[in-house]
Formats: C-alpha cells, structure tokens, sequence
C-alpha cells in the first residue's frame, strides 16, 4: 500500500486579473518522493510551488500539510537584510535538533565562505545562500523553483549528488534535462491550468507528453465532424418527430459549447534564422593565445582552428573566463599575446545572457523593428511584426507591452526573435539557453542543428551541448583551454571527469580579493576530521553504492551483442557514461579511504 501523501493540494484555482492560471490543479507529495513539475513558461508553476509552501492563499482549493512535517522553499528573491553576514542568514533557518555544521559544508560547496556581508552579494551569489538555507534543515520535503539557475557545471553535479543522497522529498522545477533525468521519478505536468501525473521520469514525459496531445486533436477533429453531420441533419432532416428534433437541437448546442468551453493547446514557437551569404571555410583562427588580469592567467597558449559549419561549446567553472574566451576569439577582446584571425565575409550575431541590449523602457513591438514602422525584415522578406511576435508566443496585446514589465522567459524569446530577424553566418550565443521553457529550447537546438553557419556556444546545461556541439573547449586549470571532439558526454568520456570547480579564488570576484587584507597561515590540523570531512565520509558510501548499481547497468546495456547494431550513438553514449561512472567511482573510493586513514589515524 502507498504512503499517504505529507502534502496535498486539491482543485487549486489562481488567477491574476483576467487571466485564470490555475483552474483546478492538484498536488500529492508522498515522503521521500521525487517529483518534476513542468509547464511553459507563464503557465504557473512558480505559483502552484507557493501555494504548495504557504506563501501565496489560492483563491479555492483545499492544502494539507501533514502534522509535525518540515517543509523548505528555495527562494527566487532571497532577502538577507538584518542578517549580519551569509552564515548567519543560512544558520536562521536551522531547527533546534539540526546540524550546525552542515551549513559551512553546504556554503563552502557552493563557493561561499559565510562571512560575506549581505549587501556586498550578486543575485547569483545570493542564490547559493537561499539554495544553501533550503537544504541545511533537511527537511522532509524541499521545494525548488529553478535551483541550477547561476549555478555553474560543477555546483550543478554536486547539487545531483547532495539531492540524489537526500532522504527528502523533492518537488523540483527546472529547465535542465539532465538535472530531471537524474533525479526525477514522477511527473506533474502543469498544462492549461489543469495538473496531469505520469508515474516516470523525466525520460519518459516528453513521449507522453506528445502522446496526450496528439489524442486532444484527435477528440477535437471527431467533435468538428460530429458537429458538420448535426448541422446538416439540422439543415435538411427536420421534416418530423419534434420531440426528437428539440433533442438533437439540444445536443448540437452542447456540441457548440464544449467546443468553445475546450482551452486550445498551447502554440508552439516557430524559429528559423535569416542566414546571410556563406562565409569563408576558415572562420577563426587563434594561435597561442593569452590574456592575463593581473598576475592571474585566464587563457595560456591557446590555438585553436574552426572552421564553417562548426559548433562550438565553451564550458568551465563560473569565473573560469569563459567569456573572455568567447570575445577574444570573435575579436572584441584583444588577447595580450598571440593572434587571432578572422575568416573573411563573417556577418555576425549575438546573443547576450544578461539582456543588456534591452532597454525596459521601450515596447515589445518597437524592440523588434528597431522602431521603424510596423514591419519586421526576416529572411529578406517583410513581415507585419504582430505575426512574427506569434512565432515567438507573443500575443496581439503584448505589443505595447515595456520590456521591462516581461518575464525572464519573455525576455529570452525576445533576444531570440531579434537575433534570428538579424543575417548572418556566425552565431555568438553566451547562456542562451536562461529562462526559456523546455518546448523553446527543443525548437532553438532544431535552430541551431539546421543553421548552415558557424556557432560558437557558451553554456551549463549538460543536456543542450550533447545536442548542439560538434567540439567544445573545456577549461582545465590555470588558464589552460583544451578542445575535445564531440559533446560534454564525449569530453567526460575522454579524459574521464566533468567540469571542476577553480581550485582557487572561487568566492570572491578579482576586486573583493584585491581589497581584501591577506589571508592567515593556515592552523595546524586537530585531531579527529572536521565538520566538511565527517559529512562527507558520511555520505560516500551511498554515493559509491549509487555509482556501482549505475555501472552494472551500463555494462549489461553494452553487453547485448544487438545493441550496438541497433543503436550506434546510443551505444558510444552508453560507453562514454560507462566510463566516466567508473572514474567518479574510482574518485569516490580513493577519497573515502583517504578519510578513513585520516579518522582511523585520529582515533575517531
């Protein structure tokens, strides 16, 4: 028998002035439950998150929490005010019987040190500090609203880690596939207001996901059907049998209005880049590049060669110079030493993450055509800019709409709409993969898949680069770039690990550690481990057991003597995971005897 739910919502209903969000969905959370709720962007899920925590009263609708069961929210806009410094803000929400010393491990993992004062926080960083509060209880259920968002590829793999270990149950919102597959084992698709649930992972919920709506068009053709044979009979057999006739009249009326009543299914984002003339075969050409700031080398002696029609990735931890990379080789930031050399007929165009170029003053209609009238030029050809807005999920009435009253999501498709309205060749895309939902991203890697120029990609999603990269340039250390064939699995598989964190200078930005007074010699060992080493000889061993189990299945896949000839890149896929569990396998168990030599040697 299942356990019963510690969270419930039933028939929950929210809207917000004429728009109805939420029109009867529902929410069961059983312990130790692994839930992924997705939705467009707009759709309501941060709402339905809230009410699920207690912040927001719906409108109607029922919401049980179970007695005495903890519950933690990660917060979209954390507020640290009054709090003295991170520690502090992180240590307020600890119950009387929690660990102390889980909250410095959970900061140091996210790159803080807790002694940050508040005022003096990124939006990024302040993040990790509401990521780190969230989990420090562990609590009996955790709620979280887009908890990779400014978390760079390391942090991503250690937040896996820490949740897949977790005893609690997880209701989690995210655009990040691999992130859902790895942790997701039930799904709760928020759609139209209404709540479906599929018992599977994230791996199995698109299929479904399609499958559902394929039958909705179905329903709604033999209901447009039914209603042409009504009328008809309407037109032309009315002749006797009143009774009957006022009973058919009735039923076609119902017919009408089930089918005014049935919300469509959402559109879909229609996206083709306006591609100018090819450009040369030799695109850019970097030969022993480098750029220092200060006495820290951010690339050393990097060449590299791409040529048109590659995509390119470049991945590395948060401050590993990623970008400084990217804009010394599209030649906007000259490097110190070196060359860099630009193929020739190159039209280019760029994809800023932070959104600078927009500014929130100006409408949505006026930010596409530049201001210029009602027309948008794509592909060469004009187009009334109401209907290129629709390709991108704009409506009609948003044309007037300030950007600076849109969601991130919104903003998002809009730097895509106006990168791909743009001829061009070489696409510079930095983070574009922020905030848009997982229907856009499927249609902007069919983009990119179809582009006929160049790409050169700067992202964190796992999941994106396997599908859109031909090579990608990974940072190793100490300014040093190395370019592997392939996507982010193909570079695991070759040298055998991910992307891992900057061994120094994590926390703090190059100013900070400037103004910052030296750091103090280090104190001699104490006995016994400290708090960071105890949890995690704690937790290695769920880890090793969780790498095993994944090894062995990976190995009874690849030893079907059918599979390979069945599915070639699923088997080299396969491979290359293989592979990489069994290095992070061996990892895990160097580290943990290491810890226990230490305990043991300690008498601990």
């Amino acid at each position: 028998m299942a356990a019963p739910p510690i969270l419930f919502l039933q028939d929950i209903r929210q809207g917000f002035g004429t728009t109805r969000l939420l029109d009867g969905a529902s929410l069961a959370v059983a312990p130790g439950e692994r839930l992924a709720l997705v939705g467009r962007n707009g759709s309501g899920k941060s709402t339905l998150l809230k009410i699920a925590a207690g912040l927001i009263e719906p409108e109607s609708g029922t919401r049980f929490l179970q007695p005495g069961a903890t519950l933690r929210v990660l917060d979209q806009e954390p507020d640290l005010s009054g709090f003295a410094d991170v520690m502090a803000y992180v240590e307020a929400g600890l119950g009387p019987a929690d660990d102390a010393h889980r909250a410095r491990y959970l900061l140091e993992s996210l790159g803080l040190s807790g002694a940050e004062a508040p005022a003096a926080l990124s939006g990024g960083e302040a993040r990790r500090a509401a990521l780190a509060r969230a989990l420090a209880p562990e609590p009996d259920i955790l709620l979280l609203d887009e908890p990779t968002n400014h978390l760079d590829l390391p942090a991503i793999e250690w937040l896996e880690a820490e949740l897949a270990a977790s005893s609690a149950a997880l209701v989690l919102i995210s655009h990040d596939r691999r992130f859902l597959e790895s942790l997701s084992r039930a799904m709760v698709w928020l759609d139209r207001g209404m709540t479906r649930r599929l018992e599977q992972g994230f791996g199995a919920f698109e299929a479904w996901r399609d499958q559902v709506l394929e039958e909705e068009e179905r329903d709604a053709h033999k209901l447009a059907r039914k209603i042409v044979r009504e009328e008809h009979w309407l037109r032309y057999g009315v002749t006797a049998r009143r009774k009957r006739n006022v009973r058919r009249l009735e039923n076609l009326q119902t017919l009408r209005a089930r089918r005014r009543e049935r919300t469509t299914a959402p559109g879909r984002v229609s996206m083709a880049a306006t591609e100018a003339g090819a450009s040369g075969n030799l695109v850019i050409a970097a030969d022993n590049i480098s750029k220092s700031f200060g006495d820290r080398p951010i690339i050393t002696g990097f060449s590299t060669r791409i040529m048109r029609g590659d995509r390119v990735g470049i991945l590395g931890p948060n401050g590993a110079g990623k970008t400084t990379l990217l804009n010394m080789l599209i030649g906007t930031l000259a490097p110190d030493a070196g060359e860099v050399l630009l193929g020739a007929g190159i039209e280019m165009v760029g994809l800023d993450q932070r959104r600078a170029a927009l500014d929130p003053a100006v409408t949505l209609a006026e930010a596409l055509t530049e201001g210029r009238g009602d027309m948008v030029h794509v592909g060469g050809a004009p187009r009334h800019v109401l209907g290129y807005m629709k390709d991108f999920l704009f409506t009609p009435e948003q044309a007037r709409t300030p950007l600076g009253a849109l969601s991130g999501g919104e903003r998002g498709r809009l730097m895509l709409a106006r990168a791909f309205a743009k001829p061009s060749n070489l696409l510079v895309l930095d983070e574009p993969t922020n905030d848009l939902d997982l229907e856009t991203l499927d249609l902007l890697q069919e983009l990119i898949a179809d582009y006929a120029g160049t790409v050169l990609l700067v992202s964190h999603d796992r999941d994106f680069l396997d599908r859109c990269v031909t090579s990608v340039i990974a940072f190793e250390e100490a300014g040093r770039w190395q370019e592997y064939a392939g996507g982010y699995s193909d570079m695991v598989a070759q040298r055998g690990h991910g992307v891992r964190a900057r061994a120094a200078e994590k926390a703090a930005p190059a100013s900070k550690r400037e103004a910052a007074p030296p750091p103090a010699k280090p104190a001699p060992r104490k006995k016994g481990l400290g708090a960071v080493e105890q949890h995690e000889l704690k937790t290695l061993p769920a880890k090793m057991e969780k790498l095993a189990v994944e090894i062995a299945a990976l190995e009874k896949r690849i030893a079907d003597p059918a599979f390979y000839a069945r599915d070639t890149a699923g088997f080299a896929k396969a491979a290359g995971a293989l592979g990489a569990a069994q290095a992070a396998l061996q990892q895990a168990e160097s580290r943990w005897l290491e810890l226990e030599i230490l305990r043991e040697e300690s008498g601990g």
